[in-house]
């Protein structure tokens, strides 16, 4: 491949955020190339990006504006110029719903004056047009590969709607004119020197002075970020191996939610997110995704090098070092920000309006996700939840729905399947929850045996529904509360029958009897990864419901023989509530979910006789002749509570809660 090389290149827009570090590398990488940049110092420019240029030899700066024609074409004449990288551009998409004609004069007119002196002039070998990724618009949330640059365009804001006409004119001009032009399209930048109005330099400099960190809807629109160095040198690449006609893509595969870019900067600032994220009213159309296939770019040779990490930490640090660098920019910081610079906008007090977010709830979404768990706010605030659950048909489902009409909180059951990534997006698009509750899930009918013969169907839905819904509940920014299953374990040498020590959440499952509990354990250790999902182990629930047949207690009171052993066990009546509330205090990672101690089978059908029926009488036999009627052999186990119990101090032992709860509810048998 023919390498190009330059002479006399023009940079439009070069004091602002990106070209500057271009133009900065060219001019120092390259000493035998005489760079011109030109920009007219708009709001967001600055000469101080280029100190580091302007006292080089191959180095020219003009201040002036793409839109005048007669500028161009003396500079392009003048300046014997035979390259043109162009980045001149109004690019914050916020300022765009409020002020589109600056962005269509400056974005579309200023490109045709540039590609008509160059047309006129006849001397251009090569126009490289710097464009956006947002020109593709929103990308599908599922989507596992990015937008090639073959791509249809669908802009979606007036923004990308003016970069993707000025693509339409550079591609004329190219056809029409034989002009050897070349696009760029771009996932978001970051780095020194840029204007706050920006997400992350607007965050930093937020929580530098310990102001909230306003985020657009729920935090979970998705976005690339590249540090501004390794940009730099993707257009060095393009410059000199860029094939004329083509299109290159720069961007990475490596996606973040707005709400981890967020908790991200407090956590180098060392805030507690709670007190210092919150949630604004969302911009007219925010796009959920855009994601790139940056495959192209990268066989000329071009690899993103600065780890986020890293290059979040030399961006923080740059500002904190230049506090000042920007002047005032208060008004930049704003949720939603004016254009500084735009004829009409009047000057106010911007610090106390950025202030006041912190005390008023006027500007803050009506719907906070998972995430964001407490107001800033001094002052009493009601939170709105709204709670999409899984298992409608299930038992657990069920009493969460007649749970949440209780207490007034709205809901709504997932339509979609577990399995099917597309209807759970449509479930989440639809209903907008807050939390997401997912008690679905495969247990076998009437036992579990079912799933011994019925393997695949098992895994579908235990296994690959189940991080299915926590996958796209983590892109969504919200919280799963998964409940999940204690039988995992099985008594032995440390943790033996009747000795009161229980299984901890760490502790390693080991009971693979059953293919039920294999696939819950295989899940159970996935979703580690999720930090999203509260998983709750229950074990042989119970609730004062006596009819239900899935109710352990009226299952062994139907059995001909029970085994005798003791289990820990979940009273639902006690403990669904307290899952209600665990959402509500964003409560994360294991917990195993049954009430305090054990109980045996022999003590339930003793309290039954007790509470219901005096002349009940049962049989005992051991494991050994119960493994002789069943398919699969079960989880018997006590499961330590100190977690659980030290969050709710006032949770009832199983024994006590069985009594409270279910027998004397339905106590058929007068008090003596």
């Amino acid at each position: 491949m023919a390498t190009y090389e330059p002479k006399n290149i023009l940079i439009t827009g070069a004091a602002g955020f990106i070209a500057s570090h271009v133009a900065n590398r060219l001019v120092r990488n390259y000493p035998q190339y005489k760079i011109v940049v030109l920009d007219k110092i708009d709001y967001c420019s600055n000469l101080k990006n280029l100190n580091p240029s302007r006292s080089s030899p191959n180095f020219k700066f003009v201040k002036g504006d793409i839109a005048s024609a007669d500028l161009v074409n003396y500079l392009l004449i003048t300046e014997s110029i035979d390259t043109i990288m162009h980045f001149a551009a109004q690019t914050h998409v916020d300022n765009s719903f409020g002020n589109s004609f600056e962005f269509t004069k400056n974005n579309i007119y200023g490109t045709h004056v540039l590609l008509e002196a160059c047309k006129v002039t006849g001397q251009i070998r090569r126009f490289i047009h710097v464009s956006t990724d947002e020109v593709y618009g929103e990308t599908d949330e599922d989507a596992v590969v990015g937008n090639h640059e073959a791509s249809q365009l669908l802009p979606t804001n007036p923004y990308s709607a003016t970069k993707a006409g000025a693509e339409m004119l550079v591609m004329a001009y190219g056809r029409s004119y034989g002009l050897p032009v070349i696009t760029t399209r771009g996932n978001n930048v970051y780095g020194p020197n840029q204007f706050p109005e920006k997400l992350i330099p607007k965050f930093i400099l937020l929580a530098m002075q310990g102001l909230p960190l306003p985020i657009h809807g729920d935090g979970s629109n998705v976005r690339s970020y590249l540090y501004c160095e390794d940009v730099a040198e993707a257009f060095e690449v393009v410059l000199h191996k860029g094939e004329v006609g083509h299109v290159y893509n720069i961007g990475t595969v490596k996606e973040r939610r707005v709400i981890d870019v967020a908790k991200d900067i407090c956590k180098l600032f060392g805030l507690d997110t709670e007190k210092v994220i919150r949630f604004v009213e969302n911009r007219p159309f925010n796009d959920q995704r855009y994601f790139l296939d940056d495959q192209k770019l990268k066989r000329l040779g071009w690899a993103e090098r600065t780890p986020w990490e890293e290059g979040l930490k030399k961006t923080m640090e740059w500002y904190t070092t230049n506090p000042d660098y920007w002047g005032d920019v208060t008004g930049a910081l704003l949720p939603h920000p004016r254009m500084l610079m735009t004829p009409g906008v009047e000057r106010h007090n911007w610090a106390e309006e950025i202030k006041s977010l912190a005390s008023s709830p006027a500007e803050a979404s009506t719907i906070a996700p998972a995430t964001s768990t407490k107001s800033i706010s001094d002052a009493p605030q009601k939170p709105s939840y709204r709670f999409l659950i899984y298992g409608r048909t299930g038992w657990i489902g069920g009493l969460l729905g007649k749970i949440c009409e209780k207490q007034g909180i709205p809901y709504e059951y997932g339509k979609g399947r577990l399995e099917e990534r597309s209807q759970l997006l449509e479930d989440i698009r639809n209903v907008k929850p807050t939390h997401v509750f997912n008690a679905a899930g495969v247990t076998g009918r009437p036992n579990v045996d079912w799933c011994e013969t019925h393997k695949q169907d098992t895994i579908r839905t235990n296994v690959v529904g189940t991080l299915n819904l926590a996958d796209v509940c983590r892109k969504h920014g919200l919280l799963m509360i998964n409940y999940a299953t204690g039988c995992i374990f099985e008594y032995d040498a440390k943790h033996p029958e009747g000795s009161g020590i229980g299984f901890k959440e760490e502790d390693t499952p080991n009971f693979i009897g059953s293919f039920y509990s294999k696939t819950k354990a295989m899940v159970e250790e996935l979703l580690k990864e999720y930090d999203n999902v509260c998983t709750l182990r229950v074990r042989m629930p119970i609730s004062s419901d006596l009819s239900n047949p899935r109710n352990f207690i009226t299952k062994i009171a139907r059995y001909d023989k029970v085994v005798n052993i003791p289990n820990s066990m979940t009273i639902l009546d006690e403990l669904l509530p307290i899952s209600i509330e665990m959402a509500k205090r964003d409560c994360r990672g294991i917990w195993n979910f049954t009430n305090p101690g054990a109980v045996s089978h022999n003590e339930i059908l003793e309290m039954y006789k007790k509470y219901i029926n005096p002349d009940f009488k049962w049989t005992n036999f051991t494991l050994e002749e119960q493994a002789k009627v069943i398919v699969a052999p079960r989880s018997n186990n006590e499961m330590d509570t100190s977690k659980l119990k030290a969050e709710f101090p006032q949770l009832l032992s199983i024994k006590d809660s069985l009594i409270k709860y279910v027998f004397e509810p339905n106590r058929k048998v007068p008090v003596n």
